[in-house]
């Protein structure tokens, strides 16, 4: 592929995230502190093309160093989107295991948080047809860098906090299955 069409699909990539967390998380209000940070330039969408787990390990590490280095003005939040790997929901999670030691190993426990998101996403004990899952999927595998101290802020100014997860499996499952696909699917045009 040459720069200028991986560029392209790039940007493609950014659109589509763009969509999804415009009219899904946000229309749907399944964060509900994210229409803020979604509408601004602190949003940082970073779109990953590595593929080897060496490359995307280093990608990590990068976001990690830039987010610590970084005023939240300038980078409230960064999506590190993964276009061409981890499409294999376990090869995705053995990714998130990997970033999350290496925020102990960093000294980042309780600095950084991370949030992930799967086309395939999958909780554990849940049926496999579950809506549930579709509260963390999303187009592309993400690793979502979120500020602890930003979340704490966010969370002192929301009743139940605790209660977010299930009022948005209420929210899904009002909808159903198919709808929420035509709704996922309809994001890529």
């Amino acid at each position: 592929m040459t720069t200028s069409s991986r560029d392209q699909t790039a940007d493609n990539v950014d659109r589509h995230i763009r969509a999804w967390l415009d009219r899904f998380v946000v229309d749907l209000n399944l964060c509900p502190f994210a229409r803020p940070v979604v509408a601004s330039t602190a949003l940082r969408i970073v779109v990953c093309s590595e593929t080897d787990p060496q490359s995307i390990a280093r990608a990590v590490m990068a976001e990690l160093d830039l987010l610590q280095q970084s005023a939240e003005t300038e980078i409230a939040t960064t999506l590190l989107v993964f276009q061409d790997a981890l499409t294999d929901f376990n090869d995705y999670l053995g990714v998130i295991e990997t970033a999350e030691a290496l925020l102990q190993e960093l000294g980042l426990s309780g600095v950084i948080q991370l949030a992930s998101f799967h086309p395939d996403y999958l909780f554990a004990g849940e049926a496999r047809e579950a809506v549930s899952h579709f509260t963390n999927r999303a187009p592309y595998p993400i690793i979502h860098f979120l500020r602890e101290d930003m979340l704490s802020r966010a969370l002192t100014h929301y009743l139940d906090p605790e209660q977010i997860p299930l009022r948005n499996i209420q929210t899904l499952e009002s909808l159903g299955r198919d709808r929420i696909q035509q709704m996922l699917q309809a994001l890529a045009r």
